[in-house]
């Protein structure tokens, strides 16, 4: 199986992959440092790197179910500091213009990293979506609750607010 270069998969599939790139660490609006105290931050995801593995040859638009997409992305907080990175991989498990995506992205944070897993749809129009925070270390060692994510740009990078709710 040979990449494909992320320059070669268009906004949609950018969008798709970012979209599964949930965050965390920048504005914190809580103000308790424990885990156990509910708390939101809100990060900025840029992709930086994104290459997605084709079951079949790709056919431009038209994801089939198998294929894999990995990807970076550099987290930043609101004065546009990076704060941190963002790892992950999506399984297509629902091919075609209503593209299914099942995602895994680890966040590697100050103080610690934070894993969230769930579904992304609706990739052609880059809608809303929420996964679910299963883990983390170090500061999230204890983390539950869930990420928001909006797209705020397209051009000329895709750019994704995630707000994380600690639980």
């Amino acid at each position: 199986m040979r990449p494909i270069a992320a320059a070669c998969l268009g906004t949609a599939t950018l969008a798709t992959l970012l979209a599964c790139t949930p965050v965390a660490a920048a504005t914190d609006t809580g103000s308790a440092p424990a885990m156990d105290k509910a708390r939101t931050i809100t990060v900025v995801a840029e992709v930086q790197e994104l290459t997605r593995f084709p079951v079949t040859p790709v056919v431009p638009g038209s994801p089939k179910q198998g294929d894999t997409v990995v990807v970076r992305s550099d987290l930043f907080d609101s004065r546009h500091v990076k704060v941190g990175e963002s790892h992950g991989t999506c399984t297509t498990t629902r091919g075609g213009a209503d593209e299914a995506e099942q995602c895994v992205v680890t966040y590697t944070l100050p103080g610690g990293q934070l894993t969230v897993q769930g579904m992304y749809f609706d990739y052609l129009d880059q809608g809303p979506f929420d996964n679910a925070i299963t883990g983390g270390t170090g500061d999230y060692k204890k983390a539950r609750g869930w990420v928001h994510s909006d797209t705020i740009a397209t051009t000329p990078k895709v750019v994704r607010r995630f707000t994380i709710h600690l639980v």
